[in-house]
C-alpha cells in the first residue's frame, strides 16, 4: 500500500458545534476530491479528539486548521487556500491567496485580515443562519 492510500491528502479540523462551520464543511464534503480529505469535528467538548502536539481542541474550535500528510499545520486564510488547492472545483481560488511573488505571498496577509474579521462576525452570521433555517 502506498503512502497516499494510508493517509488523507489533508486533515481538516472544524467546529461541528457551530452551525455556520458545519454548513460550510458540509458543502466541502460534497465536492469532488473530498474523498481524499479527512474532516475531523472538534466541536464536541465531551468527546475530545487527539489533534497532535501543536493543536488543542480549544484552539481548533476558534480557528480553522488543516494538516498535510507531512504533519504541517496551517490555520486561517492559509488553511482555506490549502483546502481549496485539494478540491478540484475550488482549486482556481487558491492562487489568489497563495500566489508567490519573489518568494512572498503578498495577498495572504490581506486574506488573513478578512478571515479574522469573519471570526468576529461568526456569532452574528451563525444567528442569522439559524434564524433563516427556522423560517424555512
Amino acid at each position: 500500500m502506498s503512502r497516499a492510500e494510508l493517509q488523507p491528502e489533508l486533515t481538516v479540523y472544524y467546529d461541528g458545534a457551530c452551525p455556520l462551520c458545519r454548513a460550510e464543511i458540509g458543502h466541502y464534503q460534497q465536492c469532488a476530491g473530498a474523498e481524499n480529505i479527512s474532516f475531523l469535528d472538534v466541536g464536541d467538548e465531551a468527546r475530545p479528539v487527539s489533534l497532535g502536539p501543536d493543536l488543542d481542541q480549544d484552539l481548533a474550535r476558534r480557528r480553522f486548521h488543516v494538516r498535510d500528510p507531512d504533519g504541517q499545520l496551517v490555520s486561517g486564510a492559509a488553511a482555506f487556500a490549502r483546502l481549496w488547492r485539494a478540491l478540484p472545483g475550488w482549486r482556481w481560488l487558491s492562487p489568489f491567496i497563495d500566489i508567490k511573488v519573489f518568494g512572498l505571498r503578498p495577498l495572504l496577509p490581506v486574506a488573513e485580515v478578512a478571515y479574522r474579521l469573519s471570526l468576529r462576525l461568526r456569532p452574528t452570521l451563525t444567528r442569522l443562519l439559524v434564524r433563516n433555517r427556522r423560517r424555512n
